[in-house]
């Protein structure tokens, strides 16, 4: 089961909250739901040189607030708050053009970016992009990572590494990733690096130690 489903869906509810928090009626939840990922959509295509590690949003009736996690938070935010202001107006004028809803943006600093599935995808991407040898790439991944002060780290790339006729996998990893475990705290994340040879897969899993309900201790 562990190797087979997505690990944070898989814990999702039991050690993971959701990315979106909010109510909405039978007939109304699949036009949010749409919304919500149109939006993330965009906010990752917008800020693409953000290093955007998650986006969570919360309703309520009238306010929708978007809670963007970054590792250059400055970048997002701009001088005096002028890239904030405009990604409101962009956002409610693709949005919410026809509705009186109250946006608010929220951008928090990632502590640890190499500790961060979906920045380290970001920047293996990158390097496949500029035609870096992936073994190398692997390999300077894992380092970063163990830095970082996780107990394991496995990366998996698939594609037609260096231009091979044949499309491959790799699979290179430190320490220990328990995926059938529950309390197990796990981040996942998965790219694609878009190369002249074609699209290689990249795909990354960090493990972070347990998470315990301190209430039943």
């Amino acid at each position: 089961m562990g190797q087979k489903v997505n690990p944070k869906s898989f814990r999702l509810g039991i050690i993971f909250p959701w990315d979106s928090k909010w109510f909405a009626p039978k007939n109304m939840y699949a036009k949010k739901l749409r919304q919500d990922v149109e939006l993330k959509k965009f906010l990752k295509t917008t800020l693409k040189n953000s290093s955007i590690a998650k986006i969570e949003i919360e309703r309520t009736l009238n306010v929708i607030t978007v809670v963007i996690h970054s590792a250059k938070p400055g970048v997002v935010i701009g001088r005096q708050g002028a890239g904030v202001e405009e990604l409101k107006k962009k956002i409610k004028a693709k949005f919410f053009a026809s509705s009186k809803i109250t946006i608010n943006i929220s951008i928090l600093e990632v502590d640890k970016p190499g500790a961060n599935a979906e920045l380290v995808v970001q920047g293996v991407c990158e390097e496949l992009q500029k035609r870096m040898p992936f073994r190398r790439v692997m390999k300077q991944v894992i380092e970063r990572v163990q830095k970082s002060g996780v107990q394991g780290v496995k990366i998996l790339i698939g594609g037609r590494l260096n231009g091979a006729e044949i499309a491959n996998r790799e699979t290179l990893f430190w320490g220990k990733i328990p995926l059938h475990t529950i309390r197990a705290n796990i981040d996942y994340s998965r790219g694609t690096a878009r190369t002249a040879m074609g699209a290689i897969g990249v795909k990354v899993w960090i493990y972070k130690g347990e998470i315990f309900d301190k209430k039943n201790n």
